[in-house]
């Protein structure tokens, strides 16, 4: 389902809306929900309206989609940006997981991210994504030397690792059957030349070239804007 707006504004309050009321409705049966979000420039609006949604925020889980695998001093770290724009106002209550732990790899840390992650409430309440250009989503990469793995992960798996030439730094990433189980799992992007990667993704085509498509068969909510 595709929802379109004018303007990057009106799609980050319709966003954050439809967020919110997924988070309300899973609170009103469980105690504690978990929300996983994107980084990059994308969501930055989104993340604003979110932040000031009158919820109960302190049981709700917030953590990455993925993570380039840098510290949070790092300016290409997407807990710090979370952490920065939306773990603020009424959602500074809530508590923040972030994926890494300092360990030298992905790799090395990925038993103890899974540890961590272990405890927290499945299925995901929501789960916000983001698309590149080149056809990613989360860090699922063409290319990527894990890419099977994460989208037909074992039984259980959580995380993956992921190394790719489009990815820049190494990875960790939530697998696909994670995310698709969300309970409202969105799409988030802005731009025509993203319209465009979204056609040739809705194409019949190979997950490998442009693995959003594995996410496409899940029927995402797609938010868009010019």
């Amino acid at each position: 389902m595709i929802h379109e707006f004018a303007s990057r504004a009106e799609l980050a309050a319709a966003l954050a809306d439809a967020v919110a009321a997924a988070l309300s409705a899973r609170l009103r049966t469980q105690d504690t929900v978990w929300l996983a979000v994107s980084g990059g420039s994308t969501p930055q609006n989104f993340f604003a309206e979110l932040s000031r949604r009158p919820l109960d925020w302190r049981r709700v889980t917030v953590t990455p989609v993925d993570e380039r695998w840098v510290p949070e001093e790092h300016p290409r770290s997407n807990a710090a940006l979370i952490r920065r724009l939306l773990l603020r106002e009424t959602a500074a209550a809530s508590r923040f997981v972030p994926f890494y732990d300092g360990a030298r790899t992905p790799e090395a840390g990925r038993d103890a991210l899974e540890a961590r992650l272990a405890s927290l409430p499945l299925p995901l309440a929501a789960a916000v994504l983001g698309m590149g250009e080149d056809g990613h989503t989360a860090s699922f990469f063409p290319g990527g030397d894990r890419l099977a793995a994460a989208l037909r992960p074992p039984p259980g798996r959580l995380v993956e690792t992921m190394r790719a030439a489009g990815a820049g730094e190494p990875r960790m990433t939530l697998t696909l059957p994670v995310l698709a189980a969300a309970g409202f799992l969105a799409l988030h992007i802005e731009g025509e030349a993203k319209r465009q990667v979204l056609r040739r993704a809705a194409a019949p085509g190979p997950d490998e070239e442009m693995p959003v498509r594995a996410l496409l068969r899940h029927d995402p909510h797609i938010f868009w804007s010019p």
